[in-house]
């Protein structure tokens, strides 16, 4: 099936003026628990949308897809968080600690972060469905890179299954289908999954949007909605959750919105809102995938015209220079046009001519709902099987002839006298046979065994699965502690040649020094 270059850019014009309408409507409410009875804006909109980190987030990514394409990752992604992103509360302040101490993601969204399971990735899961309309299979991978920089656990699977709903929506309108579709990427028994099948089984057995309510956040139970009250005024009627664990519940009540709404969009990003909580996140989300579903002129006219066409931003450094920040959604919409075809290539766009642009080859029916993903001839891994269910301690690095996986048993906690154990597997990515050199480039304080330097030969792509795997020890010496300081951070280097070859590639190893952490997990 084509998707024309018209119906595309209607649809991602409705994609994000539905989250402009959404993130408008439920911002005066985030962070509050209960019931509520709001139809409209609650407030003298003057024509221009209330700022909103949800939207500002993605033009900021938006920057890093023009300047780096199909190669963004979420080592390039975490650059521009630090230099573009104000923000540093909750998940986004966590993250942003990590990486400036030198860990890299997915450690960067894991460690030390209560909040890894918030929902500070979902709400900007619209960029990569966007850039991959009707191409859930493309999408998820980019949302996965996005959510691993400042997320963990139920904050990837949220964003992961939104991207697959959005990506989908562009050809797909049916509900239950959409909702299976993102479903086919995520756990089964995670809880974003969880507060997933919560809304439904209330949705479909007959109670109201608020009794539904009740058993989400009963059955996922969260937290973000009592952030902005005192506790006096919580109600009881549901239980508080842990703190930071709001993905669940939150995409349950997106949920909510979509199923009761039934296809009205006022309604439904009514409804959303109204469930409390994280409302300008789940409105938003709501409004993104009817935008998408119904393109920009099938969204009514009174929920556009009070906000216009502007983007109001909240969080970006506008103060450095390299981001350049679109100003209206017409404006976002076509600078995503652009890169779209660059960001799909060849074997799926097809430039048509220059007048007429380019069609979109895009999945339907059947194939929408996720098969297995080939990632190399020989071995048949899902997303969900190879990427979603790697540790958050395993950091991928690639280079041009091979990928390197670098997994720490546990937090990356050193102290003097404590040993941590690290397991590299490398993949070949030629047709060809490689002798690789792996060596460890160490300070002082620190020492390998069994060795500092591996030499091993790795076996070719083809016909047979070029992996090879090598484990090593670090131990922090006596020395580390002398002169009454020891250092933040402990910094080492693999560096991997292949003989005969010119790629050198270099993974770092940062260590933190907290001598209690280390000591508890070695």
């Amino acid at each position: 099936m084509k998707l024309t270059l018209q119906q595309y850019k209607e649809k991602v014009l409705g994609c994000w003026t539905g989250k402009n309408i959404g993130g408008t409507l439920g911002a005066p409410f985030e962070c509050k628990r209960g019931v509520f009875d709001v139809w409209f804006y609650t407030q003298d909109t003057k024509g221009e949308p209330l700022p909103n980190d949800d939207l500002d987030l993605q033009l900021v990514w938006l920057n890093a897809v023009e300047a780096h394409g199909r190669n963004v990752n979420a080592t390039i992604l975490g650059e521009y968080w630090l230099s573009f992103i104000t923000p540093n509360w909750g998940e986004y302040g966590a993250g942003k600690n990590n990486m400036r101490a030198g860990l890299v993601p997915p450690l960067s969204g894991h460690v030390n972060n209560r909040f890894k399971d918030s929902n500070g990735a979902y709400i900007r899961s619209e960029i990569w469905a966007c850039l991959a309309p009707g191409n859930p299979d493309i999408a998820v991978r980019y949302a996965y890179e996005d959510a691993i920089v400042d997320h963990s656990g139920e904050g990837v699977y949220a964003e992961v299954f939104c991207a697959a709903v959005q990506s989908a929506a562009f050809v797909e309108s049916d509900v239950q289908k959409l909702i299976q579709i993102g479903l086919s990427y995520i756990p089964d028994d995670c809880g974003v999954a969880k507060g997933i099948r919560s809304a439904l089984i209330a949705y479909n057995s007959g109670k109201t949007w608020q009794e539904a309510r009740i058993q989400v956040l009963t059955d996922v139970p969260g937290s973000f909605g009592i952030l902005g009250m005192d506790r006096k005024n919580v109600p009881d009627d549901v239980p508080i959750g842990p703190m930071g664990y709001d993905a669940p519940s939150n995409i349950g009540i997106t949920l909510i919105g979509w199923l009761y709404g039934e296809g009205d969009f006022g309604k439904s990003i009514c409804i959303a809102n109204n469930c409390g909580e994280d409302t300008d996140c789940t409105a938003a989300t709501v409004g993104s995938i009817l935008g998408i579903i119904y393109g920009k002129s099938g969204i009514p006219k009174e929920w556009k015209d009070p906000i216009g066409d502007q983007i109001k931003t909240l969080c970006i450094n506008l103060g450095d220079q390299g981001v350049k920040i679109p100003k209206s959604v017409t404006e976002l919409t076509d600078r995503i046009l652009r890169q779209t075809p660059l960001f799909l290539g060849t074997q799926l766009c097809d430039v048509v001519n220059a007048s007429e642009g380019y069609t979109i080859e895009v999945k339907e029916g059947d194939d929408l709902l996720h098969q297995a993903q080939r990632f190399n001839a020989w071995e048949n891994r899902s997303f969900k099987d190879h990427v979603l269910a790697r540790s958050p301690y395993v950091v991928k690095h690639s280079f041009v002839i091979l990928d390197a996986y670098l997994r720490y048993e546990d937090d990356p906690y050193m102290a003097e006298g404590v040993s941590k154990r690290f397991t590299l597997t490398i993949e070949n990515r030629l047709y060809t046979q490689q002798v690789l050199t792996v060596k460890l480039h160490l300070p002082n304080v620190l020492e390998a065994s069994p060795s500092a330097r591996f030499t091993f030969p790795l076996e070719n792509y083809h016909c047979n699965i070029g992996k090879e795997e090598i484990g090593f020890t670090l131990t922090c010496g006596a020395s580390a502690g002398l002169h009454g300081s020891s250092p933040s951070t402990y910094e080492a280097f693999l560096e991997i040649s292949s003989l005969g070859r010119p790629t050198k590639g270099l993974i770092p190893i940062v260590l933190l020094h907290n001598p209690i952490a280390a000591n508890k997990s070695s």
